[in-house]
């Protein structure tokens, strides 16, 4: 029940709150539990049959034609968060502005070849996470990722000797 109100409270303008501690908790543990769906996700279906959103292809042919050099298979904060890069990625989120939760906060693997950790995270908002995302999975960055975390398969002699 506590989990259900934390999200009607999520859903308010931002602007009730101020700087709530509380509220930036709540957005925190959302934004860890999106990463942690998202990388499972990454381990359990090969990345290049991996849709993300009905919107995929509109997204990335977007993303590559205002961002045609940007490497994502590893960024920083800097690539990311310098004065140019955030009023271009401003106006690349503006067009997808219809879409839900497009500006929501959430957490980026900067490594793509990396899981999720503290060191090998950054915070970025929705539309731009799936842009660099849905281009990882299209171009082959999120693979390695994907091979080395799969969940192990079970044997028929495994499952017998844990029955």
């Amino acid at each position: 029940m506590e989990l259900m109100h934390g999200a009607s409270l999520l859903s308010r303008p931002a602007e009730e709150f101020g700087n709530d501690s509380l509220v930036e908790e709540m957005w925190a543990a959302k934004a860890l539990e999106h990463a942690e769906v998202h990388f499972n996700l990454l381990t359990s279906v090969p990345p290049s049959q991996l849709r993300l959103t009905p919107y995929d292809d509109q997204i990335y042919a977007t993303f590559r034609q205002d961002f045609p050099d940007l490497q994502v298979a590893r960024l920083s904060d800097e690539t990311l968060k310098s004065a140019t890069e955030k009023l271009k990625w401003r106006q690349f989120a503006e067009k997808f502005n219809k879409m839900e939760d497009y500006s929501y906060g959430t957490l980026m693997r900067a490594d793509a070849s990396k899981e999720f950790s503290p060191d090998n995270s950054i915070f970025v908002f929705r539309v731009q996470f799936l842009a660099i995302e849905i281009a990882r999975n299209r171009e082959g960055h999120n693979d390695a990722v994907h091979k080395s975390h799969r969940p192990t398969k079970k044997t028929q002699s495994t499952e017998e000797t844990t029955q």
